[in-house]
């Protein structure tokens, strides 16, 4: 098509502003239409409708007309129209804490790439870790009319809970369980894996302990089961550095100092509610000439990329990130095309990995 060929929208003399609209003014359009793409292919609407609903019902020499018009003109074709038609908008959100936190980032990739294989796209938001904001994302992304949600956690407002009820969507939550789901999850126990590690802990001849630990609900979980089991088997009481802010180097150096400056901690082992804060605290161990892990012992969580890497190499637990995206993604699948047979509730469970630090 040459430059002076375009098809100007009524109102549009040769591209020029409509009447009532001030100099520079963009004309109001409707941009590129259906009825476009019939025009340019010198075929109706119908048949371009058809066309892109159904190709088989349209001649190849047709198609290819219709297929060309719609590259000159770069025509979208409207997917919620579609989607009215089909019940499906081939759309499903995800809602996570933090797009910079690796744990999430790294579930959300599989999760993505299983529903992308399946003619899926996702619809990404970042909540934070209140309630009233991640209750805002959900009934925006409702309005969307996505095929499914997945969702971080279990613990969501009455009123979130109620909006996806009345949504009657497959919803999955993830990177917690519970016995009482939406409609099904896929996660571990944050409650067993602060068991698991005081355990773990009490067992490597540890008797001291403190934690550094995030604002999320999930990181205090965690921190509590620890703190209650390593003092029923120790005794004491645990002292914790508790940032409302999320996890940082920074703040693993400030939780050590805090822990050791203000709350009495002279050794011993600390329990981190991730292994950026583990990294922290080695940090700050070093700084002030500690042996790690003879004076200070660390444990993260997590196991993110550089754990296995800095010095002394960190413990941490581990929880394979990719099997939670890809359950979560099929659980989703099943219920959308109404498979049946996906459990509610789906444990994927936790491994300490027992490093140098520790």
């Amino acid at each position: 098509m040459d430059e002076d060929d375009h098809i100007a929208a009524p109102g549009d003399a040769a591209g020029r502003g409509a009447p009532g609209k001030g100099p520079g003014r963009r004309p109001a359009t409707r941009g590129v239409t259906m009825e476009t793409v019939g025009r340019l292919a010198g075929v109706s609407q119908v048949t371009v409708s058809r066309a892109l609903s159904d190709p088989s019902k349209v001649s190849p020499k047709t198609l290819a007309k219709i297929r060309e018009a719609i590259e000159m003109t770069g025509f979208v074709p409207n997917a919620l129209a579609g989607a009215l038609a089909s019940s499906r908008s081939k759309l499903i959100s995800a809602l996570v804490p933090s797009i910079r936190n690796v744990v999430y980032s790294g579930m959300v990739q599989s999760f993505s790439a299983v529903m992308r294989d399946s003619g899926y796209q996702i619809m990404l938001s970042e909540t934070g870790f209140e309630p009233e904001d991640e209750e805002k994302l959900i009934e925006a992304h409702l309005s969307r009319r996505p095929d499914a949600m997945m969702l971080t956690g279990i613990h969501h407002s009455a009123q979130a809970r109620r909006m996806l009820l009345g949504a009657d969507i497959p919803v999955v939550e993830v990177w917690d369980i519970t016995d009482s789901p939406i409609d099904v999850c896929v996660g571990f126990s944050h409650t067993e894996t602060g068991r698991a590690v005081a355990d773990f802990a009490y067992a490597q001849g540890y008797r001291q302990a403190g934690c550094v630990s995030a604002g999320d609900e999930r990181a205090r979980r965690r921190m509590r089961a620890f703190s209650e089991r390593f003092t029923r088997l120790a005794g004491g009481e645990i002292p914790v550095a508790q940032f409302e802010s999320q996890a940082s180097l920074e703040r693993g150096r400030q939780g050590l100092a805090q822990l050791m400056d203000g709350q009495g901690f002279t050794g011993g082992v600390v329990f981190c509610s991730s292994d950026l804060l583990a990294h922290g605290v080695l940090v700050e161990a070093r700084t002030r000439g500690l042996d790690v892990p003879g004076q200070v012992a660390v444990i993260g969580f997590g196991d993110q990329d550089f754990s296995a890497f800095v010095s002394p190499a960190i413990t941490t637990v581990r929880v394979d990130m990719s099997a939670f995206g890809q359950s979560a993604a099929r659980a989703v699948l099943e219920r959308i095309e109404a498979q049946g047979g996906t459990q509610s509730v789906i444990d994927l469970g936790f491994e300490i990995v027992a490093r140098e630090s520790s």
